[in-house]
């Protein structure tokens, strides 16, 4: 189907769904090198014109990847629960973006939203927040409630947690075991202590995770951890009885993409209970921990939908949420700005893009974070992190990464540091995860608010049983 959009005396033709979710979305560079974006700001202005007049419906019968050929919509359309859609039925893409706002303002919204969730498909959400503004999407972002636990309790109102990230070039225990000491001391940690491995080996792994849950017994810490190799690393050393906390895999929005990973949605789900037959959680049973971003599926080949048409690639990311909302997660978190300026340029970009993830992952019933983040060779830079960072925390974002001095060793990008954690929390009154919270205050780490206290070396017992290692 073809759609027509007449503005200031020219007539804009867009041949298909794709193409008008393609053109209406904000400017980015992943999709001009895909072949997809608007060509000028009035071409963006009819997309978007075209996409608010669209009936929700039309997500239904119109696919942007196609049912025959892609898991993932089969996935989202197999799925698809029809009484929870039917309150937003009737609405058109920009009535649907009223009635988000409308509902986020009133009391008791939160439960309205919640509650038409599952019965929201990726493209929808997707196709909504390409019309709304930023302060639309932190609005409507706040007002949502999605809570998960494992041994902390994530997502709570007036809360943001931390995946401390000690990441080592050479996975040197040492260096991992520094850097977690130093992260926790600045009440980080709470989300997950998540290691990238240097390595994929099934040993390395394991020593790892023998480290972390050594670190999590000593010190008693009410923490998940996680070493984020390949599912099947992971799922091998659950059979050799490694202490697992979390099964985590990289996801994306197409079934191409997702083989690019070497992952099947079947695979994800079996990884999902061997990890919960484990029944290591105290306070909830969510172990998938997953990891999304913008441009996976452009890098990997596997972007075309229906026509053989390029798919944004906002709208792709969107749709690897329907993979992880089948998952029912303890964490998702989007690294917005880690694979470059190919696919988001700049800070403007990467705060759009952060933003939208944020509110679209939400919106589907995610524990969504965002990895506030970008590469050296883009032009963003520390005080655009700043930016993303204070919106999340506006916006309510379950949790975020932070490395030590907001520089990865190892992956080699910037993130946030410990600090950038300790001021989201101050200038915003946010706390950390009620558990972790508790600990940090058993210790003395931490005031009655759950704000960080200086320790003192001599008295810490921390870092007492720190020094003893």
């Amino acid at each position: 189907m073809s759609y027509h959009q007449h503005i200031s005396g020219t007539t804009y033709t867009f041949d298909s769904l794709v193409e008008v979710m393609a053109k209406a979305t904000p400017l980015r560079s992943g999709d001009q090198l895909a072949g997809c974006a608007a060509e000028s700001d009035a071409e963006r202005a009819a997309a978007s014109w075209v996409l608010a007049d669209l009936p929700l419906t039309t997500f239904l019968e119109e696919q942007v990847v196609p049912y025959e050929t892609d898991a993932v919509t089969r996935l989202i359309l197999d799925s698809h629960d029809r009484s929870a859609f039917a309150p937003v039925a009737h609405l058109t893409v920009g009535g649907f973006r009223d009635w988000l706002l409308e509902t986020a303002a009133r009391p008791g919204g939160a439960t309205t939203l919640t509650a038409v969730s599952a019965g929201l498909t990726p493209e929808m959400v997707a196709a909504v927040s390409k019309i709304m503004r930023n302060q639309d999407l932190i609005a409507v972002a706040r007002a949502l409630r999605v809570t998960s636990a494992f041994r902390t309790t994530l997502g709570l109102p007036g809360r943001i947690a931390t995946r401390l990230q000690p990441n080592h070039p050479t996975d040197d225990p040492r260096g991992i075991a520094a850097a977690t000491l130093d992260g926790l001391l600045m009440g980080c940690g709470d989300a997950v202590i998540g290691i990238n491995p240097a390595t994929d080996s099934p040993r390395a792994t394991a020593d790892l995770l023998f480290l972390l849950d050594d670190i999590r017994t000593r010190f008693d810490i009410p923490m998940q951890s996680c070493v984020l190799s390949h599912v099947t690393t992971t799922m091998e050393l659950i059979e050799r009885n490694v202490p697992v906390d979390l099964m985590f895999q990289s996801i994306a929005g197409t079934e191409g993409a997702n083989t690019s990973f070497g992952v099947t949605i079947p695979m994800l789900l079996e990884a999902n209970e061997a990890t919960r037959s484990l029944q290591r959680g105290t306070v909830g049973d969510n172990v998938m921990y997953l990891e999304t971003g913008q441009g996976s599926a452009l890098s990997a080949g596997a972007h075309l939908g229906t026509g053989g048409k390029p798919v944004d690639q906002q709208t792709l990311e969107t749709r690897a949420y329907a993979v992880a909302r089948r998952l029912d997660p303890l964490l998702v978190n989007t690294v917005v700005g880690f694979i470059g300026p190919e696919y988001l340029y700049d800070g403007k970009q990467i705060i759009r893009a952060g933003l939208e993830d944020h509110f679209c992952g939400k919106l589907l019933g995610l524990p969504m974070g965002v990895d506030v983040c970008y590469t050296n060779h883009a032009e963003a830079d520390q005080d655009d992190m700043d930016n993303l960072l204070t919106l999340l925390g506006v916006a309510g974002a379950a949790f975020v990464i932070a490395v030590p001095g907001a520089d990865d060793v190892m992956l080699g990008y910037q993130s946030l540091s410990f600090h950038d954690a300790l001021y989201v929390r101050q200038v915003l009154g946010l706390r950390p995860a009620p558990e972790f919270e508790a600990w940090l205050q058993t210790l003395g780490m931490a005031d009655e608010h759950g704000r960080i206290v200086p320790v003192d070396a001599a008295t810490s017992p921390l870092l007492a049983l720190a020094a003893t290692r």
